[in-house]
């Protein structure tokens, strides 16, 4: 065959074999690729190693691909453009055929062209035995000169665990002859090498690495013998070096040398074993679709820079994306309106944007496809507000509740004025005065009306039924009598007629039934079951009694009494008194069809997306409030199930009393929204100040009134400010903050005339910006931390932990005195003496729980707080949310959110003391106090619980099978977890492998940061001011 003939690329592997990335082989990287650092050199090789390719395969491939599975979508957009695969042809043009014979297949013809990488080592081997000074001793070393000159300086290998990374140098031209190959480091030697060529020369590299001592032994008189590195070459792959004795040279003849097996024999063995080894052949179509996926993003990512129209298969996406999404959420094509969005200008410019649909429109869905442009094609960033998911993305109307609408209105702000590139993008579903939100973001509005399933409002009053009409005179018009028959018992128990409700549409839809009040919700679902027929007991038998079994193993066998008598029925309540678990768990079931029925309160319309066919609101009240309109609208959107349903409908039921204003209600337009930035003073405008302060966002009087008007606040000066201006509002709240010793004001006289008031952090303002402690009570923290040092009792938890327990839950508390006297009796004396300390003496809390009257002046507050850290002593005991919960008196969802609320603050109150040196004892304490509060488990179950995907339960599991540390768990094998452990499935066990190995990564890390820091020269060493001054 000619030099320019045709030239077949073979690449054989063995199956369950650890070998390096032949993509490195196959195509050497560039400069830039060799800078980009081990990490994506690990990635390629990882992904190499997943690759199974069959005995002879026609096509080459970039080794960057993505696998079929979705967690590769990641990995997509990589840096090398993959080149399209093609087939190379034979030299009659003649298919493959895999030879099976046990015949040498290659004879004294090499298949691989005449300057082949065979005939290069070849002409090598006769070269260097033609040499004088080496003709002795050419056979005995020809093998370990060709790795140690030629391979050594062609690969870099690199153990890495049980992989072995080959690197190669830059391509240079191809050259042939002896001084070439071993002399220029330029030339790739492997370039056109199979694979089995790669294995054989991986195996010699690694000989000479591992056994280098061993062969100097040799050459001086001792003779041995070594197996290859992999067991799956044959032994004789590899020749041994031969004794180099004079009793071994006098016997060595010609004939002895021609008989040993030239490197090109030894070449040709290894690749026939690897050509007759069967291996699973590699789809040619799946790499097609691998390398088009490769290609689609390089394509998106291109067009997501340069700012093109030009969009690419799916919305800048590759298709990957698309078939994802049909394949996991059913969701073939998109809406117009959807289209639309992700097709404007200002989303192709990235600009901000706010887009606002009725409630099931499919407004998430664009908020993820612009997250995935971000994450995949433009490789940045993505700030998630909960409880939604976007670039910078909220429920915007939130803006305008309270302390979290401080808090986002904060976070926004901030955002706007330190960066000019970050992209917000605000979806909602109702909003009203969208222009203030406008002006305040900067961006661009889009709004539609779409609806996927038709909505229809109902009325109901006593027995009747009034369809919502706009056009209608009085906004109602009668829609149909309720038929259902009542007894007289059933009239009584059920006077809103909600039974008749429900059951036109469960079992086979599902319901939404709101209520004004969590004890309203469970009632109801009971009184909904007792008047349910049985055959409600036989839909979904099976999967209801598999919900109980799951909620009876997640509360430790225990299990609330309402839910075991309505869950049968397929009926359950949801509010805030239940376990985050049993909420999580509730959900799934109603979300498959097997709960049809959920009682609830109005937090369910705001947090969690679960429609229903029918949506009932019990009562045109909030607790004891009327009814806001965008409540009203929040509760009807969930009505209607897209893909499900063809028709939602809301029934609100009223009395005659209110029907007024619910007439007004339903016709009137949504509530403006405003900022609550100064109204929440501590949370909203001065904890704003601090933070700029802090951050040296804003340091002075001018710069702080210039980001004020940024804010939300700002564009609606004019409308929420009457009596002061912005200026003084500004003015009087940084005068807060120097008064209460959190902020210090330094004056700068420029001029005569001009003045400029600069403000810096004091120790105390940065502890408690640094621990994000409310501004109402970080004056009262370091009061009760200060005294709590000058008697701080250790012989048990009850002091750290009332120093830890959230101010903002004592005003909710409401002690059971006879609970609260029981538990204060059962006290030790060291417990007893911290409520001495604290000021609250039993005698008081008998005189409360027997209803004596009290003369001596208590405060309050330190007695509610000293209860709910009764509740938390407990709870850290006897680990037990059901136990406590039981012992208190309190709902379990209660004492979870206490437990929760407790943990966050004991780190803030952490984080408060580490900036203060004075509290330097609290420190070491409360790290581990944290830690209990965070998981409530037992001390040795806490370095388990820090794995993700690991709770109490499989803590208990793994500690009794002998996985007692973190250690253990990194090291574990998956597939002996899933055998040892019960439930467990395959995918949790590498989850929990894999976090564990992560937890561990980064404490290694953390500990070589440390050691680097120690052993790094002090920037204020003296000797190194002194060279410094010599050098210069």
């Amino acid at each position: 065959m000619d030099d320019g003939g045709s030239r077949i690329r073979r690449r054989v592997s063995l199956p369950k074999r650890k070998r390096p990335s032949l993509g490195r082989i196959f195509v050497a990287p560039t400069a830039a690729e060799l800078e980009r650092g081990d990490e994506k050199e690990e990635e390629m090789v990882a992904e190499n190693r997943r690759r199974k390719t069959a005995g002879l395969i026609p096509v080459e491939v970039q080794p960057r691909q993505l696998s079929d599975s979705p967690d590769c979508l990641v990995l997509g957009g990589g840096d090398t453009k993959p080149d399209l695969l093609r087939r190379m042809p034979t030299d009659g043009g003649v298919g493959y055929q895999h030879n099976d014979s046990e015949e040498d297949m290659f004879g004294d013809y090499d298949s691989f062209t005449e300057n082949s990488f065979i005939a290069e080592a070849d002409d090598l081997e006769q070269k260097y035995m033609q040499l004088p000074e080496h003709q002795k001793h050419a056979t005995d070393f020809a093998t370990e000169n060709l790795c140690s000159e030629s391979i050594k300086n062609k690969l870099s290998v690199t153990p890495i665990g049980n992989l072995t990374e080959l690197q190669t140098d830059k391509h240079t031209e191809n050259q042939s002859g002896y001084e070439d190959v071993t002399d220029e480091p330029g030339a790739d030697l492997l370039y056109d090498v199979p694979s089995s060529q790669a294995m054989y020369f991986e195996n010699l590299q690694n000989a000479s690495n591992d056994f280098g001592d061993q062969f100097m032994k040799e050459r001086d008189g001792r003779s041995s013998s070594h197996n290859t590195v992999n067991e799956e070459l044959p032994h004789n792959c590899i020749e041994q070096p031969q004794q180099n004795d004079e009793s071994s040279s006098k016997v060595r003849t010609s004939s002895d040398i021609n008989r040993r097996t030239s490197i090109k024999d030894h070449l040709k063995s290894t690749m026939t074993g690897n050509a007759k080894a069967q291996t699973p052949v590699f789809s040619r179509s799946k790499q097609l679709k691998e390398t088009l996926l490769s290609e689609e993003i390089n394509v998106a990512k291109k067009t997501i820079e340069s700012s093109s129209n030009d969009l690419g298969p799916f919305y800048s996406l590759p298709s990957k994306v698309r078939d994802l999404y049909v394949q996991l959420k059913g969701i073939e094509k998109l809406y117009e309106w959807q289209h639309t969005c992700l097709t404007l200008k200002s989303v192709q410019e990235r600009k901000n944007l706010i887009y606002s649909l009725p409630t099931s429109g499919g407004k998430t869905l664009v908020a993820e496809i612009l997250m995935l442009q971000e994450l995949l094609c433009s490789r940045k960033d993505v700030l998630m507000i909960l409880p939604y998911v976007a670039i910078v993305q909220e429920k915007l109307h939130m803006i305008g509740e309270g302390s979290r609408g401080a808090i986002l209105e904060m976070t926004l702000a901030k955002i706007l004025y330190t960066s000019k590139t970050t992209q917000i993008i605000g979806m909602s579903a109702t909003l009203n005065n969208v222009e203030d939100l406008q002006k305040f973001l900067q961006a661009e509005y889009y709004t539609s009306q779409f609806r996927p399933v038709e909505l229809k409002e109902y009325l109901k009053i006593n027995d009747t039924i009034y369809e919502i009409d706009s056009k209608a005179e009085n906004g109602i018009t009668f829609s149909r009598f309720l038929n259902y028959k009542y007894s007289d018992t059933l009239k009584k128990m059920d006077p809103d007629h909600l039974v008749a409700l429900v059951t036109e549409v469960i079992p086979n839809y599902s319901c939404l039934v709101f209520c004004p009040s969590k004890k309203n919700c469970e009632n109801v679902a009971e009184m909904i079951c007792k008047f349910l027929s049985k055959e409600y007991l036989k839909h979904k038998e099976k999967e209801k009694c598999e919900v109980i079994n799951n909620l009876k193993n997640i509360g430790n066998g225990n299990l609330c009494p309402v839910l075991k008598r309505t869950i049968p029925f397929g009926v359950a309540y949801h509010h805030s008194g239940l376990t985050s678990d049993e909420r999580k768990l509730l959900e799934e079931a109603y979300s498959t069809g097997v709960l049809c029925l959920f009682t609830c309160t109005s937090t369910l319309a705001a947090g969690v997306n679960l429609p229903a066919r029918r949506v009932i609101l019990r009562a045109p009240y909030v607790a004891m409030e009327f009814l806001k309109r965008n409540q009203y609208k929040q509760m009807i959107g969930r009505a209607g199930r897209a893909g499900i349903d063809t028709i939602g409908e809301s029934i609100l039921i009223l009395q005659e009393k209110d029907k007024q204003q619910v007439l007004e209600l339903i016709t009137r337009p949504l509530e403006n929204c405003y900022s609550h930035l100064v109204q929440e003073f501590t949370k909203g405008i001065q904890t704003l100040f601090l933070s700029l302060i802090g951050l040296k966002i804003a340091t002075n009087l001018d710069d702080i009134y210039h980001f004020m008007n940024g804010t939300f606040f700002g564009v609606q000066q004019n409308i929420l400010l009457k009596e002061k201006s912005l200026w003084e509002i500004t003015v009087e709240s940084l005068r807060y903050l120097t008064e209460k010793g959190l902020v210090q004001k330094d004056t700068i006289y420029k001029s005569e005339e001009e003045v400029q008031h600069n403000f810096h952090i004091t120790k105390l303002g940065r502890a408690s910006f640094k621990g994000t402690i409310d501004l109402a009570y970080c004056d009262i923290l370091y009061r009760d931390l200060k005294k709590g040092l000058e008697g701080l009792v250790l012989e048990s938890l009850l002091h750290l932990i009332y120093l830890t327990t959230p101010y903002d839950l004592v005003s909710q508390c409401n002690p059971d005195w006879m609970i609260y006297f029981r538990q204060f009796s059962q006290l030790s004396p060291a417990e007893q003496n911290v409520a001495a300390i604290l000021g609250v003496s039993e005698s008081f809390i008998g005189k409360k729980a027997s209803g004596q009257a009290i003369r001596k002046k208590v405060d309050k507050d330190v007695v509610n707080r000293l209860y709910l850290s009764f509740v938390l002593y407990s709870l850290l005991k006897e680990t037990s949310i059901w136990t406590v919960s039981e012992k208190f008196n309190m709902p379990r969802g209660y004492v979870q959110n206490l437990l929760t609320g407790a943990a966050s603050f004991s780190s803030c109150v952490l984080h408060f003391c580490e900036e203060l040196e004075e509290f330097w004892v609290y420190r070491a304490l409360l790290v581990e106090l944290t830690k209990k509060l965070t998981y409530c488990v037992k001390a040795e179950l806490i370095p388990l619980m820090e794995v993700t995907g690991v709770l109490e339960g499989r803590a208990k599991q793994l500690y009794s099978a002998g996985y007692k540390s973190l250690m253990h768990l990194a090291n574990a094998n998956p597939e002996v977890l899933i055998r040892t452990i019960d439930h467990l499935s395959r995918r949790q066990a590498k989850q929990i492998v894999s976090s564990a190995k992560m937890l561990l990564h980064e404490k290694a890390e953390a500990l070589q940061e440390e050691v680097e820091e120690l052993l790094r020269l002090p920037s204020d060493f003296p000797g190194a001011v002194a060279s410094a001054t010599d050098e210069a």
